[in-house]
């Protein structure tokens, strides 16, 4: 059964260019069976026709805060109730401005100022605009409302600039859509999620380790994330430098060994995502004193195999949780290796990357990722490791909710 089936979307088509990608979001929800109406601004028919967006939604579009024959058939109030959620996009300066200081000067903002329905924001707007004092104030009494917001990224703008602005494309907010029908803007109050994060540490001496350059911050990003959303968020995490999140509880570890059995203790839980970057091989015998350099001579590492937190925890009976989720830092043929991973490690899903791609993943602030399941391959642009963050864990919260179904 389609996901959406028997629900319904208002979405309020803004002016801006990024209007275009709204059909695409029409054709998302149709495709999960959503009922979807659509009110365009008088703006927005400058970027997307009104009969494209009829054809796709099989909906009548409205416009016209006073059209005879549309007050006469549905209403602007039913039809600002009727639907299971409003959504804004692209979401304008100009719309976000009218939404916080409550106008009704048009059918859009009528609409969005009578219902009674939780609403969505995907906004989309110049990399000055967005960051202006205005729209910052605006966008923090929305918030404040109770609005949610979806985006915007960064990216290359319309206008040549670069920056944050960049209206989120239409399979995130499709994610955000289903994380609000599922349960609102805390769809993961009640969840349990586990999360590991950055390297682990090997000693080889009292001085020494092995270790990997995993900065943490895509698995602290989700932590962040799993706590906006409502969850008790437990990370565990190898030795990093960054502050640990708000709303967090945060188990410390170094070595392999020791996040096998923290994670452990943390069970039963709902969702386990599994971004640390575990180290496979440990030395067999720690040496008790330092290893004395000795001019011509190399010592000699004899190494043994550390456990496998993520397949150990997926391959628990009884006691697995609902979902998990391993990483996957690739340097070649990412997809491949990655649909290697998913099986050998009997986990639900493998969010995959280059770790040698443009941008330095490892220690960077971006990323672009493969997720692997069962049901095949979904590519998500370069985004922010927030931005990541924010999306899987509204795309998990989604996926949890239909396992409870």
């Amino acid at each position: 059964m389609a996901k959406f089936t028997g629900k319904s979307v208002l979405l309020v088509i803004g002016g801006g260019i990024a209007a275009y990608k709204c059909l695409e979001l029409i054709r998302l929800l149709k495709k999960e069976g959503c009922g979807v109406r659509v009110i365009l601004t008088r703006a927005a028919e400058a970027f997307v026709t009104p009969l494209s967006v009829a054809s796709l939604s099989g909906e009548k579009v409205h416009s016209d805060l006073f059209s005879l024959t549309d007050e006469v058939e549905i209403g602007h109030i039913e039809l600002s109730r009727a639907a299971d959620l409003l959504v804004v996009a692209p979401a304008t300066a100009d719309l976000l401005a009218k939404m916080a200081g409550g106008h009704a000067g048009d059918l859009a903002t009528t609409a969005l100022l009578a219902t009674d329905k939780r609403v969505l924001v995907a906004p989309a707007m110049n990399v000055r605009m967005w960051t202006h004092a205005a729209t910052r104030r605006n966008v923090e009494t929305l918030k404040r409302d109770g609005v949610a917001f979806v985006g915007p990224g960064d990216g290359e703008m319309a206008c040549g600039e670069y920056g944050p602005g960049r209206m989120a494309e239409p399979a995130e907010i499709l994610d955000a859509i289903a994380a609000m029908l599922a349960g609102g803007d805390k769809p993961l109050a009640g969840r349990k999620i586990l999360i590991t994060a950055g390297p682990t540490r090997e000693p080889i001496d009292p001085v020494r380790f092995l270790s990997n350059h995993s900065s943490g911050k895509q698995g602290y990003a989700l932590a962040e994330a799993a706590v906006a959303l409502g969850a008790e968020t437990i990370l565990v995490s190898g030795p990093v430098n960054l502050a640990i999140p708000p709303g967090a509880s945060m188990v410390p570890v170094e070595t392999a060994e020791q996040m096998l059995k923290a994670c452990e203790g943390e069970l039963p839980c709902d969702i386990a995502i599994f971004a640390a970057a575990v180290a496979d091989w440990r030395v067999a015998s720690v040496v008790a004193e330092k290893i004395k350099k000795s001019a011509g001579k190399v010592p000699s590492l004899a190494m043994t195999e550390n456990p496998d937190v993520l397949r150990t925890i997926a391959g628990l009976v009884g006691r697995r949780p609902r979902l998990v989720v391993g990483f996957a830092a690739e340097t070649e043929k990412v997809i491949d290796h990655a649909r290697a991973k998913l099986l050998a490690k009997g986990c639900d899903l493998i969010v995959a990357n280059d770790v040698t791609a443009a941008g330095k993943v490892f220690g960077g602030d971006r990323n672009r990722v493969h997720l692997v399941s069962a049901a095949g391959v979904e590519s998500w642009p370069d985004m922010t490791k927030r931005e990541v963050a924010d999306r899987l864990m509204r795309k998990l919260a989604a996926d949890l909710a239909a396992k409870a179904k």
